[in-house]
């Protein structure tokens, strides 16, 4: 028995080479919705061209065809060694320990920005590695069924990997264009095969002596298969866009990060301000110390909430910026030149508080020291990262003090005589604003000025003697949370936690045309005995955790205030007796912040944001991955399960003796294509037995087993008609003696291959490529 494909020449090889690589770096153009930049796209294309053509040079070294996968696979750890090994590999290219720590690292920090990023995503180094890694593994998936399998057409299975992830992730899934492309160049690939296979056949002149040929002429015109091609590219572009309109998105942010930046807390804080549960527990945790001059006590921001849709106040939905790097920070937005500043460095080491948000004080021209890719919102200026979290960080950041004076501040525009766009948004309210909410607001218009003299009567009035500080009874009378319901039952008991101080805040500035937002982070903590180079030590934990309201005044921008009874410290231009001298809105006076009960960021059963936390963002996450593999794996298997369908069919056409010798023979011809052989449904069973038989494997049983089918299926299809196989058992066509002698020409065919040939055989069963090659030759020959 001889193989059924002829060797290909070099350039032949080459040829399917460079069309595989085609299909693999256009695949991977359907990411591009997914990313930031163009960059990602060369590195990809790199690897996919380092992989692919390393291999069609291992394979013009004569390497045995088993062994070319395996030496693809070390091209393209040597390639990412390269890139991402830094000095830890020998020679730049070959990976030590130390590489594949790194490599580790990375795969960390890729899990991390793939739950911490929305899309496009900023492509950190970890992303990116993600990424070369994935492309160089499919680049060797279809190497492999290209030109170790010969069965290009599985090259699809592979190269849809990257075509489909969009349509997870983004509501509109991969772009017409990208698959309009991906789909020509898996044609290609097809029609390079076709033309490279009957290259190599009419170069090997070696058919079979009894076999049927039709003998085809000596070039390979383009233009008699032109219609052929531009046939199936049709149907092509057809099933391109189907699969635009098909692709489902499960959702329009994930993998790539969620909307909700609730998600993207573990053992940190809540964006959408659930923090009460956490506050009424009294164990604190230490969460970072930081150095400053005696009295600066600044606030520490993680993040702002500015969204407020009525039922929950939640942060916008700015996505990261690559260009936004730490080095450097814009000066804040509304800053006017003539607002006296000066710049000193706070060092930070966090302890065990673990958030991909950065504390620091606002605002800040600089941070330095922090490990991982760190970018700045340019609406906040707070500080996130993609694919790292502030536990174990070192840090200094280079705060920036603003002093204002009270005059500058009282002299800030009305912003009722005009604000830009997004200004305008700030102030906005949803409906169903409650009665009490719009009658102190009107108090409030009718007794102050000007916007800052509002703004601290606002302060003044939430920390009058009416209010009471508790953690306790917003939940025990069922008004616990930030909605626009519950401020109109707080401001009737009167009683709540900084969640309820701050929202109140925000929304009575808002009525009174001030835009307004929260911040989320810790108030200056508590400082201690110990100093570093003359300057304090203050401790900051989890009893610091704390909301307040920013208030945008023009000229200075935003500017903090504190409404809640018995927490921090009011800033000192927002007093009622602020004289006219300079002071830091984010300053506060030396003296530590009062005690109270706070929220230990580590406990594992917290459930902030109604289960939105970072793990079920991660389980979420997981599975949706997990989702995507076993859809892969299924259309990998799909030949493989088709096959064993297929056999199951036909021994139950031989158990009921419809034709039974027909599929015993069907079958076993069958499995000798699975495997490699050369037999084709042109040859007579006698021929084709003749080739079988002269295999080691067909001595004895066997060779008597592989002689009944072949004496039966010549009865059953040239002899006289037959009666009921069933009615003569024992005979030769009896259903059990035909299903034994299959099994047993079966067994001896498995014995008799090697193991890839076995596995080749299992997942792509080239028996099933035969009538489609077949159909596709008659085609090409008409």
């Amino acid at each position: 028995m001889r193989a059924d494909r002829a060797a290909l020449s070099r350039l032949q090889a080459l040829a399917l080479s460079a069309a595989s690589f085609l299909l693999v770096v256009v695949a991977t153009m359907a990411l591009g919705p997914l990313l930031e930049g163009s960059g990602w796209w060369w590195l990809c294309a790199a690897v996919a061209a380092a992989v692919l053509f390393g291999g069609a040079g291992i394979r013009a070294l004569r390497a045995p065809a088993s062994l070319v996968p395996v030496l693809e696979f070390v091209v393209l750890l040597a390639t990412l060694t390269l890139f991402f090994g830094g000095t830890t590999g020998l020679l730049l290219v070959v990976p030590t320990p130390d590489t594949f720590a790194v490599f580790g690292t990375l795969l960390d920090g890729a899990a991390r920005t793939i739950q911490q990023q929305a899309v496009p995503a900023v492509v950190v180094p970890p992303l990116a590695f993600a990424l070369a890694l994935g492309t160089g593994v499919i680049a060797v998936v279809v190497d492999f069924m290209v030109l170790t399998l010969r069965v290009p057409a599985l090259a699809a299975a592979p190269a849809l990997v990257p075509v489909l992830i969009p349509g997870f992730l983004i509501e509109d899934g991969a772009e017409l264009g990208t698959l309009v492309l991906a789909a020509a160049a898996f044609l290609l690939l097809l029609r390079v095969d076709v033309r490279v296979r009957r290259r190599a056949e009419l170069a090997s002149g070696d058919p079979a002596d009894d076999a049927v040929v039709v003998v085809p002429p000596s070039r390979v015109p383009i233009v008699s298969t032109l219609g052929v091609s531009l046939g199936l590219a049709s149907v092509g572009l057809v099933l391109a866009s189907l699969l635009t309109a098909s692709t489902p998105s499960i959702s329009t942010s994930l993998l790539l990060g969620t909307g909700g930046q609730g998600t993207l807390f573990a053992r940190g804080v809540s964006p959408f301000l659930d923090l009460g549960r956490d506050l009424r527990r009294p164990d604190p945790v230490p969460a970072f110390r930081y150095t400053a001059r005696d009295g600066d006590r600044p606030y520490f921001r993680l993040l702002t909430i500015d969204d407020f849709g009525g039922a929950v106040w939640g942060t916008g939905r700015t996505r990261l910026d690559g260009d936004n790097s730490v080095d450097e920070l814009p000066a804040p937005a509304g800053l006017a030149a003539d607002v006296a500043r000066s710049e000193h460095p706070v060092d930070v080491v966090v302890e065990q508080l673990r958030t991909t948000w950065l504390p620091l004080p606002y605002p800040v021209a600089s941070v330095e020291g922090l490990r991982g890719s760190w970018f700045w919102d340019r609406d906040t200026l707070t500080v996130r990262s993609a694919d790292s979290d502030t536990e174990g960080q070192r840090y200094r950041a280079t705060l920036v003090e603003i002093e204002p004076t009270v005059e500058q501040l009282r002299g800030a525009r009305d912003p009722r005589l005009g604000l830009d766009a997004e200004l305008a948004e700030l102030t906005a309210l949803p409906q169903g604003v409650p009665q009490a909410v719009v009658d102190r607001a009107e108090q409030i218009r009718a007794a102050a000025d000007t916007p800052y003299d509002r703004a601290v009567a606002i302060q003044d009035f939430l920390r009058g003697p009416d209010f009471t500080y508790s953690t306790e009874a917003p939940v025990e009378a069922g008004y616990d949370g930030g909605g626009l319901d519950v401020i109109g039952e707080f401001l009737e008991k009167r009683e709540g936690y900084c969640v309820h101080f701050a929202s109140t805040m925000a929304v009575l500035a808002r009525e009174l045309g001030i835009p307004a937002r929260i911040s989320v982070g810790y108030t200056g903590g508590t400082p201690t005995s110990e100093r570093i180079d003359n300057l304090s030590v203050v401790e900051v934990d989890s009893h610091d955790l704390h909301a307040w309201p920013e208030l945008w005044f023009e000229g200075v921008g935003w500017v903090p205030f504190e409404p809640t009874p018995g927490r921090g410290t009011v800033p000192a231009y927002s007093r009622p007796d602020a004289g006219e001298q300079a002071v830091a809105p984010g300053r506060t006076p030396s003296t530590a912040p009062p005690a109270a009960s706070g929220r230990p960021d580590l406990d594992p059963e917290r459930d902030l944001a109604g289960g939105t936390g970072a793990a079920g963002a991660a389980g979420a996450a997981s599975a949706r991955i997990v989702g995507v593999a076993f859809a892969i794996v299924l259309l990998l298997l799909v030949p493989a399960l088709w096959r064993i369908g297929q056999r199951a069919a036909r021994r139950r056409r031989v158990r009921r003796g419809i034709r039974p010798a027909d599929a015993a023979w069907r079958e076993a011809m069958a499995t000798v294509r699975d495997l490699g052989g050369g037999t084709a449904d042109d040859q007579t069973p006698r021929a084709a037995a003749a080739a079988l038989g002269a295999a080691p494997a067909f001595t004895g049983e066997a060779g008597v087993a592989l002689q009944v089918l072949r004496d039966a299926v010549e009865r059953e299809r040239y002899g006289p008609p037959m009666a009921d196989a069933r009615s003569t058992p024992g005979g030769a066509e009896d259903p059990e003696r035909l299903d034994r002698a299959l099994a047993v020409v079966r067994t001896a065919l498995l014995a008799g291959a090697a193991p890839l040939e076995r596995l080749r055989a299992v997942l792509a069963p080239r028996s099933l490529l035969d009538r489609w090659r077949a159909s596709r030759r008659r085609v090409e020959h008409a």
